[in-house]
């Protein structure tokens, strides 16, 4: 027999984005219930999680959405051992054009391992039922409407019908729903970009007097120089390091391998601060999904959110704050109109526009590489990829311009921005210089040479 609950929301899926979608919902006084396939073990990876050993980054605006959904977050998760980057004076990033300069600018991104943020949403998240070990199998209702799902215990095999009058799929990348809605006679349109992204990440401990350096970004080059890492600290005075290579550039995972590796990067500052510091543990591989836009047909009762809607190159570090942005949608739609028939076609809306941007951008780095698989590039594409360097190199030199890029990088205003007379003239008259050394303090360079 069917479980009916009134004023149900059913979330699919207990990462961060079913977390704060948990959030969103519960806010407003429904019942609400996660399922989650995996078996959560305080602030240890989860199996199906993949990525979730390797580096991850909130960035302010995201950082400021879930504030709004569950108060006393930051404090939490700064208290628990995460770090608060600012950007760009605490962050060394060496783009295709040079090292970005650093000052003062009030974005920040929050670097920490992926299950200490989880554990401390799980922590904070109230007056949400969480169901362990169950897997979502698929949707009830009809092309019209849906009004449920039919989940199964992994644990006994169990399956069982739960109603709700709105369902969230926060499945992430490996969501079902075109399947799902597929069953129900509704089709669901995807674009996919894939640059074929492979990771390999450690935790080291640097040497006490480099407790203080910097984060370190060096960026892919395209069209061929697919390879890149990041250096950020997170909890227990440690440093997350992973190596990035698009197609043809694959990470080793052996401690020599991943030193040389990281040599060869288009800047050699992260292999020294590696010489700096110790292995902590082993060495992790991962291939990232291919880039993928889901577009959702209009059907009640059912909304998707997070990297069900739209996953990304992780390079990019959008992925939880697009996913926070996508609960503040759920949020306001439910405010307005409850969990009646309309809601849902109002949040994905509102989804959509949350995504733009994120996927813009993404795509827009993605597609210059030369192994990408990506539909073709249209004349508007080129054009924007064409102002896209300019501003690019605009901003290696021009505080203002720099500005401007890292605000709509970090999703706190949007791309538009970059198109404001103000900034087309300074794009359009700034001279490419590029810096090929980073923008290190005194203190900073004599670290490095002792």
């Amino acid at each position: 027999m069917a479980e009916v609950l009134m004023g149900h929301g059913l979330v699919l899926g207990g990462g961060v984005a079913g977390l704060l979608a948990a959030a969103a919902l519960a806010g407003h006084g429904h019942v609400v219930s996660v399922v989650e396939r995996d078996r959560f073990d305080g602030a240890r990876p989860r199996r199906g999680v993949p990525q979730g050993r390797h580096a991850h980054l909130l960035l302010a605006r995201g950082v400021r959405a879930i504030e709004s959904l569950v108060p006393g977050f930051e404090a939490a998760l700064l208290g628990a051992g995460a770090h608060r980057v600012g950007m760009p004076q605490d962050i060394l990033t060496f783009t295709p054009f040079g090292w970005t300069p650093r000052f003062e600018h009030g974005q920040f991104l929050v670097s920490c391992r992926r299950p200490l943020l989880e554990s401390v949403l799980r922590d904070l998240v109230a007056g949400v039922e969480v169901v362990e070990e169950t897997e979502a199998l698929r949707l009830l209702g009809d092309g019209g409407r849906v009004t449920g799902a039919v989940v199964r215990s992994r644990v006994d095999g169990v399956e069982r019908e739960v109603l709700a009058d709105l369902v969230v799929d926060a499945t992430g990348a490996s969501s079902k729903a075109d399947r799902w809605l597929g069953e129900l006679g509704r089709s669901v349109r995807d674009v996919v970009v894939d640059p074929g992204i492979r990771y390999a990440t450690a935790l080291y401990r640097p040497a006490e007097r480099f407790r203080a350096f910097p984060a370190v970004c060096v960026q892919p080059g395209p069209p061929d120089e697919g390879h890149g890492g990041v250096v950020l600290p997170v909890e227990e005075g440690r440093w997350i390091v992973s190596l990035a290579g698009l197609r043809g550039h694959v990470p080793p995972t052996d401690e020599a391998g991943f030193l040389g590796y990281a040599k060869g990067l288009r800047h050699p500052l992260v292999a020294e601060l590696l010489g700096c510091a110790e292995l902590v543990g082993g060495i992790r591989a991962y291939g990232a999904p291919p880039g993928r836009l889901r577009t959702f047909p209009e059907v009640a009762g059912f909304v998707a959110v997070g990297d069900a809607v739209a996953n990304y190159n992780p390079l990019y570090g959008h992925g939880m704050t697009v996913a926070a942005l996508d609960a503040v949608a759920l949020r306001d739609g439910v405010e307005e109109h409850g969990l009646g028939a309309g809601v849902a076609r109002v949040v994905r809306k509102a989804v959509s526009r949350a995504t733009a941007d994120a996927w813009a951008l993404a795509v827009g780095q993605d597609v210059r590489y030369e192994r990408t698989f990506a539909p073709g590039r249209r004349l508007p594409d080129r054009v924007a990829g064409w102002y896209a360097d300019r501003v690019g190199a605009a901003a290696a030199v021009d505080r203002e311009v720099a500005g401007a890029l890292l605000d709509s990088y970090t999703l706190s205003e949007p791309l538009s921005r970059l198109m404001r007379p103000g900034v087309v003239r300074k794009v359009l008259r700034t001279k490419a210089s590029r810096n090929t050394e980073p923008p290190l303090t005194q203190e900073e360079r004599e670290l490095l040479t002792t």
